[in-house]
């Protein structure tokens, strides 16, 4: 196993964590570690396996924003709620570091929530909200690890 491999390998494993706990862009570091790996290796099937990689990544990237705004737009969240716990989230972040995104977002919807449409709507809007980021969430982490997992391929055939 060279080196290069191994340094992918673990830019790959941090990229999964990243998407999990969104501290770094995760899909953004699987697909340039498999992209470094496809340049060193400069082989037509290092290609073609960081291209099925590349496609997993973006599919998921779309995907993960149709389908949970969907479900938003359904329960009738609005995105400028999302957006209000989304900077609540970051001061949370910097705050508490790590934890207060996890603390931050969702008392920011809550809050927004609050505010529009009052105590007993607020914690149903907050809920389905926090369904559809984790919902986001695991279509990204799948689609990163249908990418990792072709890493993987390219790895025994290349």
């Amino acid at each position: 196993m060279t080196l290069t491999n191994v340094l992918v390998g673990a830019a790959i494993a941090i990229g999964l964590v990243g998407i999990v706990v969104p501290v770094l862009p995760g899909s953004l570091l699987v697909g340039g570690a498999v992209l470094a790996w496809a340049i060193v290796h400069d082989a037509p099937a290092a290609w073609v396996v960081f291209a099925v990689a590349a496609t997993f990544l973006v599919a998921g990237t779309v995907v993960k924003f149709l389908v949970p705004g969907r479900r938003l737009q359904t329960a009738g969240v609005p995105s400028s709620t999302l957006w209000f716990g989304a900077a609540l989230g970051i001061v949370g972040f910097f705050v508490v570091p790590v934890v207060g995104l996890f603390l931050g977002f969702p008392l920011g919807v809550y809050l927004a929530e609050y505010r529009r449409l009052g105590p007993e709507r607020a914690w149903p809007a907050t809920k389905g909200a926090l369904r559809a980021v984790g919902l986001s969430i695991l279509i990204e982490l799948v689609a990163a690890v249908l990418a990792a997992l072709t890493w993987g391929v390219g790895l025994v055939l290349v």
